[in-house]
């Protein structure tokens, strides 16, 4: 089935996989060709993509996502996207570093806007070290 992940920048992933794990409201799902049509939305976490069906968890590629609207049909999966970051361009030290600080303007917000602004910040950045480590543990 054919995978698109497309941000406010354009396609990030167009390619043919067997396997997308996608984050839900209602949980992860797994997409597999031949899925149930369905439109839905995507919350902020890690996408997998296994590309051909023998390929162990070694072999899955991952992206931080912010959240969207996913559409699926039994041949094409779309998600839609502000922001996806392979986990390959994550710079751990850096996101946790970026975390740190998105902590510190959280705890030091002095109105509802810098609150806001900060938990965005805070939540980006916990989802891009989830997927760094995704990728640290698989990817040995």
């Amino acid at each position: 089935m054919n995978l698109e992940l497309i941000t406010l920048l354009g396609k990030k992933v167009d390619q043919e996989v067997y396997e997308v794990i996608i984050p839900t409201a209602d949980g992860e799902i797994a997409v597999f060709p031949g899925h149930e049509p369905l439109v839905g939305i995507a919350v902020p976490g890690a996408i997998a993509i296994r590309t051909n069906k023998g390929d162990d968890d070694s072999k899955l590629d991952y992206y931080a996502i912010s959240g969207g609207v996913i559409e699926i049909s039994q041949k094409h999966v779309r998600v839609l996207v502000d922001e996806a970051d392979a986990s390959s361009d994550i710079v751990e030290a850096e996101t946790k570093a970026a975390l740190d600080r998105a902590i510190k303007m959280r705890d030091s917000a002095k109105n509802q806007v810098e609150l806001e602004k900060a938990h965005e910040l805070v939540d980006r950045h916990t989802v891009r070290l989830k997927v760094a480590g995704l990728r640290r543990r698989h990817h040995r």
